[in-house]
């Protein structure tokens, strides 16, 4: 959830204005962040028992984190070497400041999850992202479209096939909350959540870094580019709801789903618009078959990538208007994108001082979103316009600093 090449002022490396690219990178998250903020305050469900999804969940659920986690691969190979990526030392330099920079997110992620709060926090999961990708940063674009592909595919059938195994060990390998310091005292629990049972499945969430990784390898700055992302987003994420629609609707996939136990509580039906999350998805391979946001299924990594890289090109476009009328639209935007650790960060702890307690009189949940949504936009405005990071997207850098290191050469 940092950016890297963060930090405004966001300068071309040859001293220039602010690069249209990254700044549509930094709207996206922006975006991203607005997005997932709707889902912790606002209803994605409407009221019992039509359970009928809402605006928010119909088109936030499942593709702001989606969004988030391809932005992370994006913004992983800008700064470890675009279309040519980094060998030898300078690799092994652009790894460690990976990892070091994980290790913040890691710590600043488990002390949000110690929080009684009702909001799936996302950093642990994110950093453990950080560090399983790091074997791909060498490789260039052909290479990362085969491993990419390859995840997409074969991911979600072996999570499927060991999910059922963890989920039915005699201590259930699943946390059922946040990733917190006091799990690190069952490391085999909390890398069986992280990884299989939780709510951000990393095994399966590496897809998203690769495709990210193969997005920002390309010449983002380029129009052509930038309609390819756009429209090719679009197609595919249609192609993979409709595939999605097809197996379920035409084809008998929700029926054998609903005649299983344990699907009961939310109507499947809305569950499959909006969020398969609390269902096991064990004992029908139908449920491989679902395009359903946070179903961590290849329809709905496929689904959900198409929307990132449609958002990612749209946004770009954008970026390249500013930059040729010399207004920079997307700081309302681009600002709080930059800083999106911190501001991420704050909204939880905000939102946990109101879990499981009424709202304050006069409040609505509409209310208290657009409150904290604009106080973001506001904050992340600020810091754009005195040039300087965040603060956890300073302790970040100077990590990522840190583990970049090297010694100079002797002789």
């Amino acid at each position: 959830m940092t950016s890297q090449e963060t930090a405004p002022p966001r300068k071309a490396r040859d001293g220039g204005q602010v690069s249209s690219r990254l700044t549509g990178i930094d709207a996206a998250r922006g975006a991203a962040l607005l997005g997932m903020m709707s889902t912790h305050l606002l209803p994605t469900f409407g009221p019992s028992p039509a359970w009928e999804p809402t605006f928010v969940g119909l088109v936030f659920s499942g593709r702001s984190a989606a969004l988030f986690a391809v932005l992370a691969g994006i913004g992983l190979a800008l700064s470890t070497g675009r279309q040519e990526p980094r060998t030898g030392n300078d690799l092994r330099a652009a790894r460690g400041g990976v990892a070091m920079r994980a290790l913040v997110i890691a710590v600043v992620g488990l002390t949000l999850g110690g929080l009684d709060v009702n909001v799936a926090v996302i950093l642990v999961h994110y950093a453990v992202l950080f560090l399983c990708v790091l074997p791909f940063l060498g490789l260039r674009v052909k290479a990362l479209c085969f491993w990419a592909a390859g995840w997409v595919l074969l991911s979600p059938l072996l999570a499927y096939l060991v999910r059922p195994m963890l989920l039915d060990a005699a201590l259930p390998l699943q946390l059922g909350h946040n990733p917190n310091g006091e799990d690190l005292g069952t490391p085999a629990r909390l890398l069986a959540d992280l990884f299989f049972t939780g709510y951000y499945p990393v095994f399966q969430w590496i897809s998203y870094l690769l495709i990210g990784l193969v997005l920002g390898r390309l010449a983002l700055t380029t129009a052509k580019v930038q309609f390819l992302l756009l429209i090719g987003g679009t197609t595919v994420a249609a192609a993979a709801k409709l595939g999605g629609f097809l197996a379920l609707e035409a084809w008998g996939g929700r029926a054998a789903l609903e005649a299983l136990p344990g699907t009961r509580g939310y109507p499947l039906e809305s569950m499959l618009q909006v969020n398969l999350t609390g269902l096991e998805q064990t004992g029908s391979w139908w449920w491989l078959a679902t395009a359903a946001p946070h179903a961590g299924t290849t329809l709905d990594l496929l689904h959900t990538s198409g929307t990132a890289a449609a958002v990612v090109g749209f946004f770009l476009l954008l970026g390249t208007v500013a930059d040729r009328i010399k207004v920079n639209i997307l700081i309302v935007l681009s600002g709080p994108g930059a800083m999106t650790l911190s501001l991420y960060s704050a909204h939880v702890w905000v939102v946990s001082g109101f879990t499981n307690q009424p709202l304050p009189a006069g409040w609505t949940e509409e209310g208290m979103y657009w409150t904290q949504a604009l106080c973001a936009v506001a904050i992340g405005v600020c810091f754009a316009l005195l040039r300087r990071r965040g603060p956890l997207e300073w302790v970040a850098h100077t990590a990522s600093k840190l583990g970049s290191y090297r010694p100079a050469a002797v002789g």
